[in-house]
């Protein structure tokens, strides 16, 4: 029980890695608020709220566009009133436009960097802005957590705006650590490499599953519990004197 009555805000929530982490967060005895733009679950099953509710009732789901400052004010703003302090925020939520740049549209690279980028923006703004006021407790304010990915180092193929925008967030976890570590509030980042979330499309073609096994040095590919995990520790007490890191969870991929 790691974050037991501890807050955690996680964006990105209803699928994937951000459901992942909810659900393990909530296993340790966080109070999640989880938000989301849809309540559909990309690999099927219940909505994540069911879930949580399954191992706890101090999980509530939110329906919001964290590209858009006013939903972002509504979610920390009723996060406030209903839980009080605010321990953890996770930056999860992600978009991609899987195409090169001669083929990338304007409207597709202004979303993504919209959610991908503004919309940890805005919500890092917004926790920074509630944890300042709030007593230290072990040596936090209170934690941020972005999860960025190995192509915010290396080139995300036929996929600019996605990568561009993950090396924004690992430069933008670097500036708020910085800035705020005298506030003893903590930054660090965690960047995936290829996780089998359960979504299709291009990135489980065969040839991509096939090239990406070749790559990683580990037997086996990257599972949403992984990164949950990796997340778990940078949340909880257990990661002292760590700011401003980009904890790779990536079989090795990027070592090799």
């Amino acid at each position: 029980m790691r974050l037991r009555n501890k807050t955690v805000i996680i964006t990105g929530a209803s699928s994937g890695i951000g459901r992942a982490i909810a659900t393990r967060f909530c296993e340790e005895g966080a109070n999640i608020v989880a938000v989301d733009i849809t309540r559909e679950v990309v690999e099927g099953g219940v909505p994540v709220i069911e879930a949580l509710n399954a191992i706890s009732q101090k999980a509530i789901f939110m329906q919001a566009d964290i590209a858009r400052a006013d939903d972002v004010e509504r979610v920390f703003a009723e996060s406030k009133a209903r839980f009080g302090r605010l321990d953890v925020l996770v930056n999860n939520a992600a978009i991609h436009a899987p195409t090169p740049l001669a083929d990338t549209e304007e409207t597709d690279w202004d979303r993504v960097m919209d959610v991908n980028l503004k919309g940890a923006f805005l919500c890092s703004r917004a926790a920074v802005r509630v944890m300042l006021k709030q007593e230290i407790v072990n040596e936090a304010r209170g934690r941020i957590i972005n999860i960025s990915s190995q192509h915010g180092m290396v080139s995300a193929p036929s996929d600019l705006a996605y990568g561009v925008s993950k090396a924004g967030l690992v430069y933008m976890t670097k500036q708020i650590a910085a800035d705020y570590a005298a506030d003893s509030i903590i930054c660090n980042a965690v960047a995936p490499g290829k996780i089998l979330t359960g979504k299709t499309g291009r990135a489980v073609l065969p040839e991509m599953l096939d090239y990406s096994r070749r790559r990683t040095p580990m037997p086996r590919l990257g599972k949403p519990a992984d990164v949950a995990n990796a997340a778990l520790f940078l949340a909880s007490d257990d990661a002292t004197y760590i700011t401003g890191h980009n904890l790779l969870v990536d079989g090795g991929w990027m070592a090799a």
